[in-house]
C-alpha cells in the first residue's frame, strides 16, 4: 500500500489527514481536517468514504473536538463537548454503522477512563481519547490484513472478479476490505482479472477502484454498471466480491447501489457472491435490511457529474446512496474473524460468539 487514506498527524494537538477522494484519479490531494466542522462536510461530501475509514476518521474527530477553548477547562465541560460533536457527527451519513459503533466506543472510553480516576484531567482526557483512536486506527489496518488472508483462496490463479464501488484502502485505514483478498492473492504471485463496475452516479468504481489495482500492479477493466450481466452469460466472471455498509442480524447486507442487481445477475448465472466486512459492520439490532435506513443523496448527483449537466433542467431524480442484498444470495461473508459460509441469523450469532467455530481457518488467535 502506498498511501493511507486516514492519517492522524502528531499529538493530542495535531491534525487528521485524508485522501480526498472527490479529486481522484486526476489528482492525488491531502486534505487536512484541524476542526470537526471539516471532517463532518469530508463525511457529508464523501471526500473520506467507505464505512471502516468512516469509523476511523469519526474516532479521531472527537479527537479534535477536545481541542481548544469550546472543550472548556473542566472535565464535565470536555465530556459535554464531545458528547455534543459526537451526536453532530454522526448525523453526516445514516447507513454505515461503523461510524455509530466507532463514535459509541469513543463515547465509553471516554466515561471509563473518568470514572475509574476522580482525579482525572482534561489533558488525561484528551491523551485516553487519542489513544483510543489510534487504538481503532490499527485494529482496522489489522483486520483488513485478516480479511485479505481469509479471503484471498477464493480467488484462483486465472479467475476474473468482478466488484461494485470501491473497498480498497481508500475505504480503510488499511488495505481495503473487498479488495484485501486480492492484493494478499497478487502476493502470493496469482494472475487473475478484475472488472470494476463504473457506480454510478459517483464512479467510485471507475475513479477509485481502477485506480488502487492500477497502482497496485493488478489488470483491471472498468465496465458500465449495465454491462456485468452480459458478462456472466458469457461465461467471463467467476467470482463477486463486495464490500458492506451494515450487516443486519439475519445477514442481509447494505452496499453501494447496485450491489443488489449484482446479486441477482450472479444468483441466476451461478457465480459466488461474497462480502467481505469487518465485524464491526455487523448490526443486531437490526433484524433484517428491510430496517436498515437507506441514505438519500442530492438529485443533482444523478442529473449532472462533475459539474456538467446530463438531464434536462426541472427533471427530479431518485438517488438512494445504497441497497441491500439479501443473505440468501450471498455465498459467503468474509470477516477477520473467519468465513461465514451461506449467513444466516443462527450463524451470524454463532460467529459473534465463537468466531472459531466458523467455515475456514480458525480465529483462535484473533
Amino acid at each position: 500500500m502506498i498511501f493511507r487514506a486516514v492519517e492522524w498527524i502528531g499529538g493530542v494537538d495535531g491534525y487528521l489527514e485524508l485522501v480526498d477522494q472527490r479529486r481522484l484519479p486526476a489528482e492525488f490531494i491531502k486534505l487536512q481536517c484541524r476542526d470537526t466542522e471539516v471532517l463532518f462536510d469530508a463525511i457529508k461530501t464523501l471526500a473520506v468514504r467507505g464505512a471502516p475509514a468512516i469509523g476511523v476518521a469519526a474516532a479521531y474527530g472527537l479527537v479534535l473536538a477536545l481541542q481548544g477553548p469550546k472543550a472548556g477547562d473542566s472535565v464535565e465541560k470536555t465530556m459535554a463537548e464531545l458528547t455534543k460533536e459526537s451526536e453532530h457527527l454522526a448525523s453526516s451519513r445514516p447507513t454505515a454503522v461503523n461510524l455509530f459503533w466507532a463514535l459509541d466506543r469513543m463515547r465509553r472510553k471516554a466515561e471509563e477512563s473518568v470514572a475509574s480516576d476522580t482525579g482525572t484531567t482534561v489533558q488525561a482526557l484528551r491523551q485516553a481519547v487519542l489513544a483510543e483512536a489510534n487504538a481503532i486506527g490499527a485494529e482496522d489496518v489489522e483486520m483488513c490484513r485478516r480479511i485479505g488472508q481469509y479471503g484471498e483462496k477464493f480467488i484462483n490463479d486465472g479467475a476474473a472478479i468482478l466488484t461494485h464501488c470501491n473497498a480498497g484502502a481508500l475505504a480503510t485505514a488499511g488495505q481495503g476490505t473487498a479488495l484485501s483478498p486480492m492484493f494478499e492473492a497478487h502476493r502470493k504471485g496469482r494472475r487473475f482479472n478484475v472488472y470494476a463496475d463504473e457506480t454510478r452516479p459517483l464512479l467510485q468504481g471507475a475513479r477509485l477502484t481502477a485506480w488502487e489495482l492500477k497502482q497496485a500492479g493488478i489488470e483491471v477493466a472498468v465496465i458500465c454498471d449495465n454491462m456485468a450481466g452480459w458478462l456472466m452469460k458469457q461465461g467471463k466472471i467467476n467470482a463477486v466480491i463486495t464490500g458492506a455498509d451494515r450487516i443486519a442480524a439475519n445477514g442481509d447486507a447494505a452496499n453501494k447501489i447496485g450491489t443488489y442487481s449484482v446479486s441477482i445477475l450472479a444468483r441466476e448465472h451461478g457465480v459466488p457472491f461474497y462480502i467481505a466486512a469487518p465485524s464491526s459492520t455487523f448490526d443486531l439490532s437490526i433484524e433484517s435490511g428491510a430496517n436498515i435506513p437507506i441514505e438519500q443523496r442530492a438529485a443533482e448527483e444523478v442529473t449532472s457529474f462533475a459539474g456538467i449537466q446530463t438531464a434536462p433542467t426541472g427533471v427530479d431524480a431518485w438517488n438512494p446512496a445504497f441497497d441491500v442484498t439479501e443473505a440468501a444470495d450471498i455465498a459467503a461473508i468474509i470477516t477477520e474473524r473467519g468465513v461465514i459460509e451461506k449467513p444466516n441469523a443462527e450463524r451470524i450469532s454463532e460467529y459473534l460468539r465463537d468466531p472459531g467455530q466458523m467455515t475456514g481457518k480458525a480465529a483462535a488467535d484473533y
